[in-house]
């Protein structure tokens, strides 16, 4: 039975678009296997919670499509799914590994671990733990007695080859000797990453621990845990970092890093995960645009490069407007609706959207667009009568509009173009006053069904307005 997970960290704002790939990838492997798909909430580091980030994270994956079978709202058969209410469970495994020969207690202070990490950076060498509580065989009931604060390290072996069977990376050799004696229960009782993340993996039946590459130099301490503990190993796959289109690493101090971000600029959760599937991967018919049943069909674990891949927001622009104009107009009305009375909380007349839609389905790349050109539609438009060269001729527009009886886009056309030849102006100049008037703005969507649209009682006073200022 394939069972993959992502265990987010709520330390942040929401989750992050690298963890939304990684999400992604999992959930995908679940459902072309078959299996489950597990949402783990790893709040342990007590001091960078967010209160309301585990909520963010459960709702945006929601919002994206990506939900759990198994996860700390829905619950399950490993329940609970939030690493702040399994403490009894980490401690009693790490107290095993004590009692077993792999683990030991250390009551070091943060004083002398200072001292000593300065010592080492003096010398040059790699700061860590010099192993002075190692061999000590500290008794648990006289530091609990004396309320001395310990934390419990990881034996970590000498000279010994740990091999990392990595799916997509093959096989990798890391030698112990570089490997630090890891912290796997700090002084506040709560567990590092390292030895809740084996104990869950463990405990819930993952079998596919699919996660970025950046746990890779961790994987060797894992895997020394699953050996203690006397556990079989998952299989293990380390998926590349997301890249800004300069190689270097997606951050927020370059690019909206928060996957909650994408939604509320209007990219569609289907167009935001089209392009993340694309990230170290192709399509075997080299498709830039499918579906995800599509994407869980063809994909394969293995056909993911190793390279980190660049993540450009341009092209998901690009990939998103293209979604738009591949959506029946019916769906983007739906989908206009609902954006923007969630984001923006407004409630638009639906069967102005409807009309507009031909209008701009060619022009916009995310909903977000569609205000920026369709504002005017609902509401009186902020002239800025300075942009309108000449307004002499807005009189002769107004009167050549009031006579239109028959108010279509092509007969507001050719009235307007007949006006032009009998004044002798410029069509520029012309029709961007009289687009003015009408949009506000220079950039709109086509000025004759435009003004369809809008009327003839609305198109006259909107003129009249800006003629009379």
């Amino acid at each position: 039975m394939v069972r993959t997970r992502i265990a987010p960290s709520p330390t942040g704002e929401d989750i992050h678009i690298g963890n939304l790939y990684t999400a992604l990838i999992n959930w995908a492997f679940a459902k072309k296997n078959k299996g489950q798909f597990i949402i783990r909430i790893e709040d342990t580091d007590r001091q960078r919670l967010v209160p309301y980030a585990e909520e963010n994270i459960l709702q945006t994956l929601k919002d994206y499509g990506l939900e759990a079978d198994e996860d700390p709202k829905k619950g399950g058969p490993f329940a609970p799914y939030r690493q702040s209410e399994r403490l009894n469970i980490y401690q009693k495994y790490a107290h095993q590994l004590v009692k077993k020969g792999y683990a030991y207690y250390c009551t070091c202070s943060k004083e002398r671990l200072e001292k000593v990490r300065k010592e080492q950076l003096a010398k040059k060498q790699i700061p860590r733990y010099d192993g002075q509580c190692r061999n000590l065989n500290i008794d648990l009931k006289k530091i609990q007695e004396t309320k001395t604060a310990y934390v419990i390290r990881l034996k970590v072996p000498k000279n010994q080859k740990i091999v990392v069977n990595d799916l997509i990376r093959g096989q990798i050799v890391f030698n112990s000797n570089d490997l630090d004696d890891q912290i796997l229960i700090k002084s506040d009782g709560f567990p590092t990453y390292h030895l809740a993340v084996v104990i869950d993996d463990y405990l819930m039946q993952i079998s596919h621990v699919i996660r970025a590459e950046e746990w890779l130099p961790s994987t060797p301490k894992h895997i020394l845990l699953y050996q203690a503990f006397g556990w079989p190993l998952p299989i293990f796959c380390h998926l590349p970092i997301l890249r800004n289109p300069d190689r270097s690493k997606l951050s927020k101090r370059k690019n909206p890093v928060w996957a909650s971000w994408y939604l509320k600029e209007g990219f569609l959760p289907p167009a935001v995960l089209n392009y993340l599937a694309l990230m170290g991967w192709s399509h075997p018919k080299q498709k830039e645009i499918f579906d995800l049943q599509e994407f869980i069909e063809v994909f394969d674990l293995k056909d993911i490069e190793v390279v980190g891949p660049a993540f450009d927001i341009v092209k998901l622009e690009w990939l998103n407007g293209e979604l738009i104009r591949k959506t029946q107009n019916s769906k983007i009305k739906t989908q206009i609706i609902e954006y923007y009375q969630k984001y923006h909380n407004k409630n638009l007349d639906h069967n102005l959207i409807e009309k507009t839609i031909p209008l701009i389905k060619e022009r916009i790349k995310k909903l977000s667009e569609y205000w920026f050109y369709c504002q005017f539609f609902f509401e009186e438009p902020k002239v800025d009568f300075n942009l309108i060269k000449d307004k002499s001729y807005l009189k002769n527009i107004y009167h050549a509009l009031e006579k239109i009886e028959d108010w279509t886009a092509q007969n507001i056309g050719q009235s307007m173009q007949d006006l032009v030849k009998k004044l002798g102006v410029k069509t520029g100049d012309f029709f961007m006053s009289l687009r003015i008037a009408i949009c506000g703005k220079k950039i709109s969507p086509p000025l004759n069904e435009s003004m369809e649209i809008l009327g003839k009682k609305k198109c006259l006073e909107r003129v009249r307005r800006v003629m009379l200022f």
